[in-house]
């Protein structure tokens, strides 16, 4: 529990922001003191970014391999010999191709357990797309690579909001949605509230899809034949889920603050009001993996790329969240496996407290 977390990260696109953000973020010596970094690019695209950026007191550790990994510094491992073009701001195939070579090493590493979680920084959703990567983004990558269903969940301070349909157009929703999947999330982000964040028993929001929750019936049947149906399900497995309650006025009412988790139906209708309360705080989780890897609530941002001007504060906050997560896990993980255990190692913690000195 005391050993420092080993962070591995994927750069993202090399034309976008993240090794921007990623710099930014291992600049500060106070992160080495809380993990040991390993970054999965480039050493010449770092040094391409630390150049545009003006930054001349600041380098990664290259390393071959994550053993030789310096635990006092930033480190990065070359995941490539080829000569990288890169186009500050533009949206390329090269782009898309050194993005993958790195996800793909830094996920391979974490599967091997050479690193204990992984934050990835933005990749471009359309330029990545090739044969190795056919996905919507990384949540879906992720899951595949790991065999287990995923549940996108976007966390800041006050808000934990999981959506029960990611990566989909929007006319495809109503379709997706079935009593079984609102179920099968709402176990996911119940287990997540308890094994991921120490919530004991977790109280999730469950929202309508159509507009006012349906009004009964006269504005869709979902809430009724699909969503409701789930919840009474759940209730039997003590999963204290509530709702559906209408998406338009949860956000502005003081249930927000009632809950530990909320169930959105579709991307837009949990992240809207996600990033309009937390954008460039927020971080993507994703839940349901038995890895642990987060990200930036942002984009690549092509439009601000080697200017100096990326905030790195959600990407920052991706690290934070990933090491407290994966502390929150292994404390979870110790106490199921041995209860008695735990009670006698906090009784005795309790007694020496109170001795005289």
């Amino acid at each position: 529990m005391s050993k420092k977390v080993r962070v591995g990260v994927s750069i993202g696109d090399i034309n976008g922001i993240g090794m921007e953000v990623i710099i930014k973020t291992f600049m500060d010596k106070r992160m080495q003191e809380l993990c040991t970094p390993i970054i999965f690019g480039c050493s010449k695209v770092a040094s391409f970014h630390r150049k545009a950026m003006g930054i001349e007191d600041f380098s990664f550790n290259v390393v071959d391999n994550t053993s030789k990994a310096n635990n006092k510094k930033a480190n990065l491992i070359n995941c490539w010999k080829e000569e990288a073009k890169i186009a500050l701001g533009e949206n390329t195939s090269e782009g898309g191709k050194f993005a993958f070579k790195s996800l793909e090493a830094a996920t391979n590493a974490l599967q091997k357990n050479e690193v204990d979680v992984l934050v990835t920084a933005p990749i471009n959703k359309q330029n990545i797309q090739s044969n190795s990567f056919q996905f919507p983004g990384h949540t879906e990558y992720l899951a595949a690579k790991d065999k287990k269903n995923a549940l996108m969940l976007m966390l800041s301070e006050s808000i934990r909001i999981g959506v029960v349909t990611g990566h989909l157009p929007l006319n495809h929703v109503s379709a997706n949605i079935s009593q079984d999947k609102v179920l099968e999330k709402l176990r996911l982000l119940n287990k997540s509230l308890k094994q991921d964040f120490g919530i004991r028993k977790p109280k999730i929001a469950v929202l309508g899809l159509n507009p006012h929750a349906g009004d009964q019936g006269v504005l869709g049947s979902e809430e009724d034949d699909i969503i409701s149906p789930a919840l009474l399900k759940a209730k039997k497995e003590n999963i204290m889920s509530f709702g559906p309650y209408p998406a338009d006025s949860f956000f502005g009412s003081d249930k927000l603050c009632a809950f530990d988790g909320i169930l959105a139906m579709y991307h837009d209708q949990g992240l809207i009001p996600f990033k309009t309360l937390a954008f460039g705080k927020g971080v993507n989780f994703t839940s349901g993996l038995s890895f642990i890897r987060t990200s930036p609530d942002h984009g690549t941002a092509f439009e601000i790329a080697g200017k100096n001007k990326a905030n790195e504060y959600s990407f920052r906050e991706a690290v934070f969240t990933a090491c407290d997560i994966y502390k929150k896990r292994q404390e979870f993980n110790e106490i199921n496996e041995n209860p008695l255990l735990i009670s006698q190692k906090k009784q005795h913690e309790s007694s020496e407290h109170q001795r005289p000195e």
